[in-house]
């Protein structure tokens, strides 16, 4: 009888040992998974926004050397250029930091992806490129641009 006794409660021991390990640490797993996977995705955005789209270059204001105002990134600035000859053109880029206004991030993907502006507004104009990202970068993208704090007003 004790060896039955035993053989339950050691039973019983190892199916709370399972659940535990079943329940609760494959949570913090997951959960630093989907972490680690989301910076990964801020950092592609961050790099397609600063080093291959190089989107601060118009929007992101500078001072009076041409130096980048730090705390300024992507707020929109009007631009320190414009056509030689006469043509559509839009004289200051948005702020895009928080997404621009107007715009979801649905609609910010969307967007990337075909150069469609939400509500049937009409194409950006020159100098914005008419952007075709895949998917995986769009969504990058959007989410960095998300991911910043509205310029203070």
């Amino acid at each position: 009888m004790k060896s039955l006794a035993a053989l339950l409660v050691t039973a019983a021991s190892v199916a709370a040992v399972v659940f535990a390990l079943t329940t609760y640490v494959g949570q913090p797993v997951e959960a630093a998974t989907q972490a680690a996977a989301q910076k990964a995705r801020l950092e592609h955005g961050r790099y397609l926004v600063h080093q291959l789209g190089l989107c601060i270059d118009c929007h992101s204001p500078r001072d009076q050397k041409g130096a980048f105002l730090e705390d300024k990134h992507l707020t929109g600035s009007p631009l320190p250029f414009a056509p030689t000859v006469p043509m559509p053109f839009v004289p200051v880029a948005p702020k895009i930091a928080g997404l621009p206004a107007g715009y979801t991030a649905a609609d910010m993907t969307h967007f990337l992806m075909t150069g469609e502006r939400p509500n049937g507004r009409p194409a950006v104009l020159p100098p914005m490129p008419p952007y075709r990202l895949d998917r995986r970068d769009a969504e990058a993208v959007t989410a960095y641009l998300q991911s910043l704090a509205p310029a203070a007003k």
